[in-house]
């Protein structure tokens, strides 16, 4: 019997544990990741000089404001110097230094990247965007950040210099997991004329992977349903996102009909990472309609609109993923950019949709503009084709990286039987022959 239920308590302690394992993956974006990736370039006197680098390659999972904070712990006792591009939050204790003072002495500095209309003489390349880094999908060019460190107190050759321990990621918030640094390859550089290769004299790379768990308790966006055949509106489910306390002025939400609303909004501060949201029955800061608009004899239409009901957060760059099995036959789209996501190759069911700069690339906070909104059109493939079971309405749909919480599929519009449709025609019918007669013995 003791053995008996020690193995049940291995099964059980097993089972956690490769739940917890696999919360970063994402079945849309198996291997996106950020890469966090330093060049050691050049030795100094009491250490060395390192170009850091973070590789945005997750599809469509972005930074967003107010950006990336990187922290790691050093393995000895090293200082920095100085740095282009980036800064540490705090300087720390530097009272042991005469002389010279080093930019940070704190074992764990945390660092940040500089804002734009950063001085040219403290950029390097990729640097100075207010942390703000787009998705891989989206734009490679801008899916990096880069700074340059300049590290004291550490060793002078690839024998003597110890790698950081215990990198942490905010991109603003928490979410991200990453692993140890692990010495690779060093990086070979192509100069501009691609005549020449040089290369680091040391280099090493950091994972960082993402965890919707781990970001929040709650989810943070619903998805609502309707359609041209069925007047039902399928609303997000109650409390999706949380419930809300009592007292909606001094709880976790406004009510969009507080007559002091607009000096509470303001005194907020834009991009606040803690959300305000309007009080709804969801709850939820961001919510996705999808409507199923129109019915051609070959093509079919559909209307998505996002609203933001956020009163913290000006959503920039923001994207949405999509899947459904007709988007091997989108034909044409409104006002959105569109992209195929097949991460499994030849299974063409996923689309990535985003603004147009300056157009509609900004989701502004909740009010009468925090909504953006499209229509696509789909080609009728006749062998798979249906309004029935559910099937016009996507199977998954994503915000910014984070999945959405569909309705529950009994609750879905409808479409009608024959029958009811039948009938339905039928009393038109008769209603507009009566009408007719009435007319023509008014007339007569």
């Amino acid at each position: 019997m003791e053995f008996f239920r020690s193995t049940i308590l291995l099964i059980f302690l097993l089972s956690c544990f490769s739940f917890s394992a696999t919360d970063a993956f994402d079945a849309l974006d198996p291997n996106g990741n950020i890469t966090i990736k330093w060049d050691v370039i050049s030795w100094s006197p009491d250490g060395y000089v390192a170009v850091v680098t973070m590789f945005n390659f997750q599809q469509y999972r972005h930074i967003q404001e107010p950006g990336w904070t990187l922290g790691w712990t050093w393995a000895k006792k090293e200082v920095i110097w100085g740095m282009m591009g980036a800064q540490t939050t705090e300087q720390g204790d530097c009272s042991k230094f005469k002389g010279n003072i080093p930019h940070c002495c704190k074992r764990d500095p945390t660092v940040v990247d500089l804002l734009p209309g950063t001085p040219y003489n403290q950029q390097i390349a990729n640097c100075c965007k207010g942390g703000v880094i787009n998705s891989w999908g989206q734009d490679p060019e801008t899916a990096v950040s880069s700074f340059q460190v300049s590290v004291g107190s550490a060793g002078t050759t690839n024998k003597t210099v110890r790698v950081p321990k215990n990198f942490t990621l905010k991109a603003p918030g928490p979410g991200y997991t990453c692993g140890p640094a692990k010495i690779v390859k060093p990086t070979k550089f192509s100069s501009n004329d691609g005549r020449r290769i040089t290369q680091a004299m040391m280099t090493w790379n950091v994972t960082c992977t993402y965890s919707q768990f781990l970001a929040q308790k709650t989810p943070t966006c619903c998805v609502s349903l309707s359609s041209f055949y069925n007047d039902t509106i399928v609303p997000c489910p109650t409390c999706t996102c949380g419930c809300q306390k009592n007292g909606t002025q001094h709880g976790n939400c406004v009510d969009q009909d507080e007559p002091h609303l607009a000096s509470v909004v303001s005194g907020l501060g834009k991009n606040n990472y803690a959300p305000l949201v309007q009080c709804t029955s969801h709850m939820c800061p961001i919510r996705i309609h999808w409507h199923v608009k129109l019915n051609y004899k070959e093509y079919w239409r559909v209307k998505v609109t996002i609203t933001n009901f956020n009163y913290n957060m000006n959503y920039t760059q923001w994207n949405l993923v999509v899947q459904h099995p007709n988007f091997d036959n989108l034909t044409q789209l409104f006002s959105f950019h569109y992209k195929s996501v097949t991460p499994y190759g030849a299974i063409n069911d996923t689309a990535m949709l985003w603004g147009m700069k300056f157009y509609n690339d900004l989701l502004m906070q909740a009010g009468p503009l925090g909504n953006v909104q499209s229509e696509l059109l789909f080609r009728k493939d006749m062998s798979t084709f249906t309004f029935e079971k559910g099937w016009a309405f996507p199977h998954r749909v994503y915000f910014n990286g984070d999945n959405c919480v569909m309705p529950q599929p009994d609750s879905y519009p409808y479409m009608p039987n024959a029958g009811t449709v039948w009938k339905v025609s039928s009393l038109k019918l008769v209603v507009t022959l009566m009408l007719s007669m009435s007319f023509f013995f008014a007339t007569v």
